[in-house]
């Protein structure tokens, strides 16, 4: 006869609480997160780093996004160093959430879908932040969105993207599309990986990003609840430009952040 090993996880007896002061939280910073958008972003979006300092807009962006992880119980982790603007930052993607580590670090344009740009506050938020929307699956759009990209990094500002092209489960690391490659070629600037990992003492938390059909709200809310975790953030050497090899950077990039995500030892 066969014995049931599968261990039942221990009930969360805090995760009540959690919720009673971290909700209250969250919608305070939020309508702070509207106000910085009306009185910082909207003012000067087409702020650049100089002499390698932030225009104060990108500063107050890191300071509210690490804010954010701190009300929802992470602690923001940065292994290695950004590289300065301009940069085409590529990472992994499995929350939400990559956002607002990324510019816990340094404020980037993103490119995300199009989707976002209809979601309530969020998609304002995000266009008044400089992101650029794509519509997946529309040869113009991407065509539109790689100009765009090359505009705004030869203007000086930096770029982020998910090259899987949407967001991973259960860990897994999707194959990263070639073609946004060129947009950092096009513009003469330096492609740096980014790994983005949830860990809890040195181990990685897959369940922290997006479960498979999990929507935005229910994620938001499971995460409101979740225990402390770290939020790390690893910048990566940068992936060397090789012209008539876009998958081979691409192929690259996926590497390191493959190996970054491993857990290790603290």
């Amino acid at each position: 006869m066969s014995i049931d090993t599968t261990s039942v996880p221990e009930r969360d007896l805090l995760r009540p609480l959690r919720y009673l002061w971290r909700v209250p939280l969250v919608v305070l910073h939020v309508v702070l997160g509207i106000l910085l958008c009306a009185l910082l972003l909207s003012w000067n979006q087409q702020a650049v780093m100089k002499n390698g300092r932030e225009p104060f807009p990108h500063r107050m962006i890191r300071l509210w996004s690490v804010t954010l992880l701190r009300i929802l119980g992470m602690r923001a982790r940065r292994f290695g160093e950004a590289l300065r603007d301009p940069v085409l930052f590529v990472a992994n993607h499995t929350s939400w959430l990559d956002i607002i580590m990324l510019h816990s670090q340094r404020a980037a344009c993103f490119v995300a879908k199009a989707e976002i740009a209809g979601w309530p506050l969020i998609g304002w938020l995000a266009a008044n932040g400089g992101t650029i929307f794509h519509r997946r699956g529309n040869n113009h759009s991407l065509a539109t969105v790689m100009q765009a990209m090359v505009e705004r990094l030869r203007a000086g500002r930096s770029v982020a993207v998910f090259p899987e092209g949407g967001t991973g489960y259960h860990g897994v690391l999707k194959v990263f599309h070639a073609r946004i490659f060129q947009a950092a070629l096009d513009a003469e600037v330096t492609v740096q990986p980014v790994a983005l990992r949830f860990a809890r003492g040195g181990r990685r938390v897959v369940d922290a990003g997006f479960r498979e059909d999990e929507s935005f709200f229910g994620n938001i809310v499971r995460l409101l609840g979740e225990a402390p975790m770290d939020a790390e953030i690893h910048f990566l050497a940068p992936v060397p430009a090789t012209p008539d090899a876009r998958r081979r950077m691409a192929e690259l990039s996926r590497e390191r952040i493959a190996s970054a995500l491993e857990d290790r030892q603290e």
